[in-house]
């Protein structure tokens, strides 16, 4: 499932393993450097580009996981 593996970088990249789906990217101290990490982390273990301005408009694993599977093209 998607939303695993994107939690499961959220949480290695944030430093944090008490996550939920629902929470505010930036609420749990997300800034543009962790950002950025989290988006090379995408393509590298998703295989998939998320523009920087989707993961400003889906700040929770599952909106950001719902922009991925909608692209169809996830490999894992």
């Amino acid at each position: 499932m998607i939303s695993d593996s994107v939690r499961a970088i959220w949480c290695r990249e944030l430093q944090r393993d008490d996550i939920s789906i629902d929470e505010d990217f930036f609420a749990l101290g997300g800034q543009s450097v962790i950002m950025v990490r989290i988006q090379g982390a995408f393509m590298e273990e998703l295989g998939v580009e998320v523009p920087m301005d989707q993961l400003f408009l889906n700040p929770t694993v599952a909106s950001i996981s719902a922009y991925i599977e909608s692209l169809g093209a996830v490999t894992q």
